[in-house]
């Protein structure tokens, strides 16, 4: 369900998708933040449960630079904490991406459009 304002705004939905991507966060925050499991069915499963609870219907809104920043934000952050890497840790964004094997968010929804857009054609 999208949540669009009377002026157009999409502020609430962009929002609602980060609270929905963290609730199924909090959910498997059990595997996600246990240091034994190994990194790769981490991976597995934040590609497979949360990212996609956070990027439904992005494909189809018109999202803002805003809205990129607090998607990536999100992700970060769940990411750091996934593998056990905190901000007083000062590594690079990217080196954690790469260790864990996600890609970014603004690309993913790009991703998306794209196939959306060969559907479409």
């Amino acid at each position: 369900m999208s949540i669009v304002h009377s002026d157009g705004e999409i502020d609430g939905d962009a929002i609602s998708r980060i609270q929905v991507g963290w609730m199924k966060w909090r959910n498997a925050s059990g595997l996600l933040c246990d240091r034994k499991v190994p990194l790769k069915l981490k991976e597995i499963f934040y590609k497979m449960v949360v990212r996609p609870a956070m990027l439904y219907g992005a494909e189809c809104r018109p999202l803002k630079v805003k809205h990129n920043i607090k998607l990536s934000v999100a992700d970060m952050r769940m990411l750091r904490w996934m593998s056990g890497f905190t901000l007083r840790d000062m590594i690079q964004n990217e080196h954690i991406r790469e260790k864990v094997g996600v890609a970014l968010v603004a690309y993913k929804i790009r991703v998306s459009r794209l196939r959306w857009f060969g559907h479409i054609k």
